[in-house]
């Protein structure tokens, strides 16, 4: 797999250049997440940072995105597609219609 020099901006990971896996269309992913592990063994900090675009100038030769540190987490865009799946009820709901086929009118 092809990975891109990415420059981390903000945050614990402040001026560090990583390199970041791209997919198929040249980019990395929109949201890069880094573990942090608990020195108290308790469960990991989880660092998020969101892909932005990069100033054309300066720096890396060929990067065109940097991760700019996410404080508030890992926060949807809040875009709803036709195509997303949308939520399954609850099973513990009683008014909830069983997953399936819709009803028959024949029986």
């Amino acid at each position: 797999m092809k990975s891109e020099d990415t420059p981390f901006e903000g945050g614990p990971m402040d001026g560090r250049v990583l390199p970041v896996l791209v997919g198929m269309t040249g980019h990395p992913p929109k949201t890069y997440r880094i573990p942090v592990p608990d020195p108290d063994g308790g469960p990991p900090t989880v660092l998020v940072y969101r892909r932005v675009p990069r100033d054309s100038r300066g720096g890396l030769r060929f990067a065109r995105w940097k991760y700019a540190y996410a404080p508030e987490g890992a926060k949807g865009s809040g875009r709803k597609w036709p195509w997303s799946k949308p939520e399954r009820p609850s099973a513990a709901d009683p008014d909830a219609t069983p997953g399936g086929k819709p009803d028959d009118a024949d029986g």
